[in-house]
């Protein structure tokens, strides 16, 4: 599968999607976005039962604010619409590779677990 473009009109209905999606935050004028993008591809290819989706943040300014991304490259990872993961900096191959398997390996139940923990132990606001 290859990558997907993520803009303010598929964004929410992509990362809230069961399953793992990962987004590459980025831009045209970036060197390490550069050279993480083909990174990104080429392992949208090898994991064809994750979404690998790229947002420009040129391009959604309004998306890259809300998202609180200040370095870019950015990558997100989402799992059953829940963040499990965000890292600015380009990653190499295995990186990558270590950071889907992390994700796929994930205890979905425990991890909803904690948060509901959280936001009981959080003070009202």
């Amino acid at each position: 599968m290859s990558t997907v473009t993520l803009t303010t009109e598929n964004i929410d209905e992509t990362i809230s999607a069961q399953g793992i999606t990962l987004v590459d935050w980025w831009a045209e004028w970036c060197g390490p976005c550069k050279q993480f993008g083909p990174v990104f591809e080429a392992a949208s290819e090898k994991h064809p039962d994750v979404t690998f989706g790229k947002i420009d943040t040129e391009a959604q300014q309004e998306l890259a604010a809300g998202a609180q991304i200040t370095s870019i490259p950015t990558l997100m990872a989402f799992r059953d619409g829940i963040l499990v993961f965000s890292q600015p900096g380009a990653l190499p191959a295995a990186g990558l590779e270590q950071i889907i398997t992390a994700v796929k390996d994930l205890d979905m139940d425990d991890v909803r677990k904690q948060i509901a923990e959280q936001d009981a132990a959080a003070p009202e606001a």
